[in-house]
Formats: C-alpha cells, sequence, structure tokens
C-alpha cells in the first residue's frame, strides 16, 4: 500500500492508498519543528485504531509546500515504514504535463498535483480552485500544459485579519449570513457574513469569468479543499467538487514514476 503524505501550510494529511483507492486518512496540524519519531507515534497509534499494520506500507510519496517538514516525514518514511519515499519535486520526476511558465519551480507542489489528477480525470480545459490557506485558480489546458494560474488569501485567513484589525469586531463562523442570507445585514454579525460570504463567493465567480476568458473553448471548474462543497452550494461557477483531489493526484504521480524509482 501507498503512504501519501500532502502537506499544506496549516495541515497535513496523510492517506494510505490501496490502488486507486484511499482506505484511511488522517490530519495534523502543520509544525515545521516535529520530529520524525513525533509523526511516527502520532500515525501508528492511529493505525493500530484501524487495523492497519505497518508492513503494509510498501511505498511513500511526499508533496510539501512547507519545506523544513521534509526532512522529517522522509526519515519517518524510512525509519518505520523501510522506504524511501518519492518527493513531487519539479525538474527531478515525471508529473505527467507540461508546465508552460517562464519559472516552473515557483509553483506550489499541491497546485501541480491537484492539476495532473484534474487533468486525468477530466477532459478539456480545467479551472481548479483549491479553498485552503490561500484559494488558489490553477489553469490546465486541454492537452495537458499547466498554464498557470492566480493566488487570492484563503477566506479563514480574510477573517482572521478582520477580527484581529478591528477592536469591536467579532469572530465569525464561515457561513451564509443568517436569516434570509441577504446580502444588506440588519446588524453587526450580519453584515461581516455578508462581506466576507458574498464577497468570497463574487471573488470565486469574479475570477473564473475572467480567467475563462483567456481561454479558448469551454471550460470546467473543479473545486477542492475543506470549504468547497459550502461554497458549491451557493454558486454556479463550479462544477465538479473532488475533495479527494490532492491525494489523488500523488497516486497517479507515484504510479507515473514506479518503475524509474526501483
Amino acid at each position: 500500500m501507498l503512504l501519501a503524505i500532502d502537506v499544506g501550510n496549516t495541515n497535513i494529511v496523510f492517506a494510505i492508498c490501496e490502488g486507486d483507492t484511499i482506505k484511511w486518512r488522517w490530519r495534523i496540524s502543520t509544525d515545521g519543528q516535529r520530529t520524525a519519531d513525533e509523526y511516527a507515534v502520532w500515525l501508528h497509534q492511529l493505525m493500530q485504531l484501524e487495523g492497519v499494520e505497518r508492513t503494509l506500507i510498501d511505498a511513500a510519496i511526499i508533496a510539501t509546500v512547507v519545506p523544513p517538514t521534509l526532512f522529517n516525514l522522509q526519515r519517518l518514511c524510512r525509519k518505520y515504514f523501510h522506504v524511501e519515499p518519492l518527493v513531487v519535486a519539479i525538474g527531478e520526476i515525471n508529473m505527467g504535463l507540461a508546465i508552460d511558465l517562464p519559472n516552473p519551480a515557483e509553483v506550489g507542489a499541491d497546485r501541480l498535483v491537484n492539476a495532473v489528477a484534474a487533468h486525468a480525470q477530466w477532459p478539456g480545459n480545467l479551472i481548479i480552485v483549491d479553498f485552503g490557506t490561500a484559494t488558489t485558480f490553477d489553469v490546465v489546458s486541454a492537452d495537458g500544459a499547466y498554464q498557470g494560474g492566480a493566488i487570492a488569501p484563503g477566506i479563514n485567513l480574510s477573517m482572521d485579519a478582520l477580527y484581529q484589525a478591528a477592536a469591536k469586531l467579532p469572530r465569525i463562523a464561515v457561513e451564509p449570513p443568517a436569516g434570509n442570507g441577504g446580502a444588506i445585514g440588519k446588524g453587526t454579525v450580519h453584515a461581516m457574513q455578508s462581506g466576507v460570504f458574498w464577497g468570497y463567493v463574487g471573488l470565486i465567480e469574479g475570477l473564473v469569468r475572467r480567467i475563462s476568458q483567456e481561454i479558448t473553448g469551454p471550460v470546467t471548474v473543479i473545486a477542492t479543499g475543506g470549504l468547497a462543497t459550502l461554497f458549491n452550494r451557493h454558486t454556479s461557477a463550479i462544477h465538479h467538487v473532488d475533495g479527494d483531489l490532492t491525494i489523488r493526484g500523488l497516486v497517479r504521480l507515484h504510479a507515473l514514476n514506479a518503475s524509474t524509482q526501483d
């Protein structure tokens, strides 16, 4: 089985996959100081709860946007699972798609992994919207070339900044405005919900529209990340939601590179 590790700015997802099936997944907060031994204790306990033996893991792959985590995650794989992990690094592995950018190394590994998974599943031109610490919009052409995209502050990041910078504003949850969901707030909380939530819907729709205008031909929009389902219910700009897009991209990348790793 494959241990797929996706390191984001906020959380790390560990998933155990058999073929194309994600059998188990767990999440831990990202901490560049966490040691391989700490990862091992935490992960082994969760595996034991599910009845998963460590010896079932015979391969691993890591994608990280937080470089300080890489050393100890590699050590985790080597010391506790006895496998050499494949690391998603541009120019060092087969990405399965072209990267049509002046400096491909600037692109976050997670964005490319999402692009790999989306292109494998959906035909045509694609926009991939990932709701993470940042909200990213990534473009893949119909012939399988990564074209670039846009990066905006994630909604939780925006809400935290608003709460911390404005002394009289409360912390609110990410949800549509209370009551009838209207845009005209009748109180502070309602007004904040309107500004944050509907403002973010406007961001999604506006960027998707502008990006689509720069693409020749029809475009399919794929959303992933923790808030993808919530926003999908309130906009027609999103065509498909896939919460496992990044992990499925890691599975595909491992399959593409397994023969060269042996």
